[in-house]
C-alpha cells in the first residue's frame, strides 16, 4: 500500500490510501450533524488518529481535558467523559469524538444546557437533587483551615441555588435549570466545572484547524 502523507497538510499523521478514503468517508458523513466544516471534521478525525491507533479511552482523554483544555478536577472530567460516551462501553468512537466536541467547542446555548445538564444529573433520573448539588459543590469547594464546618457552608449554598431554580418539585428539573440559565448563563456551571474556557477553545481550534 502506498502511504499517503498528511505530516504536510495536518502536521500530524500518515496514513495509507485506503485509511485516508476511510477518514473522508466518515468526515463527510458526520460533518453535517455537527457545528464543523467537512474540512474541520477531517482535521478532528486526524487528531483522534494522532492520539491513539484504536478508540480513545478514559485516560486518554481526561490527560486532553486537563493539558489542552486546562481542566483539573478529576470528578468532572469523569462526568465529561461519560457525556462524550453516548454507547457507555468506556471509550470514544470518531464519531462520539466529533459529536461530542461539536457541543464541548462550539455548542449552542440550548446544547450547552443539556450537556451541563447530564453532567449534574449524578444519577441520571432528569433531575438534579439536593444531594447531587451538595455532592458536586463538597468537591469543587477549597475547605479553609479555619473552617469548623464547612458542609454547612454548603448546605446554605445549595438551599439558595434550590430557591433560584426549583419551581415546587423539589428536584431540579431540566426545563427549570433551562429556565435559570437563560436568564443568567454564568449559572451555567453552577455545580461545577464542565465546560471548556474561550482562551483554550480558540487554541485548540488554531492548532488543529489552521
Amino acid at each position: 500500500w502506498k502511504r499517503l502523507s498528511a505530516m504536510d497538510e495536518y502536521g500530524q499523521i500518515q496514513l495509507n490510501a485506503i485509511e485516508r478514503k476511510n477518514l473522508l468517508k466518515t468526515a463527510e458523513q458526520l460533518f453535517k450533524s455537527t457545528h464543523f466544516t467537512r474540512e474541520e471534521t477531517e482535521k478532528l478525525l486526524y487528531k483522534y488518529r494522532a492520539i491513539t491507533s484504536d478508540r480513545i479511552d478514559r485516560v486518554k482523554f481526561r490527560d486532553l481535558l486537563h493539558d489542552t483544555f486546562g481542566m483539573s478536577d478529576d470528578f468532572f472530567m469523569d462526568r465529561v467523559f461519560r457525556a462524550f460516551d453516548k454507547d457507555t462501553d468506556g471509550y470514544l468512537s470518531q464519531e462520539e469524538w466529533v459529536c461530542g466536541l461539536s457541543v464541548f467547542l462550539r455548542g449552542t446555548l440550548d446544547e450547552k444546557i443539556k450537556f451541563c445538564f447530564f453532567i449534574y444529573d449524578l444519577n441520571s433520573d432528569g433531575q438534579i437533587s439536593r444531594e447531587e448539588m451538595f455532592q458536586m459543590l463538597k468537591n469543587t469547594m477549597v475547605k479553609q483551615p479555619t473552617e469548623e464546618d464547612p458542609d454547612e457552608g454548603i448546605k446554605d449554598l445549595v438551599e439558595m441555588m434550590f430557591k433560584r431554580m426549583d419551581q415546587g418539585h423539589q428536584k431540579v428539573t431540566l426545563d427549570e435549570y433551562k429556565a435559570t440559565v437563560t436568564k443568567e448563563r454564568l449559572l451555567i456551571e453552577a455545580f461545577g466545572p464542565c465546560l471548556p474556557q474561550r482562551k483554550c477553545v480558540e487554541e485548540f481550534c488554531d492548532k488543529v484547524f489552521l
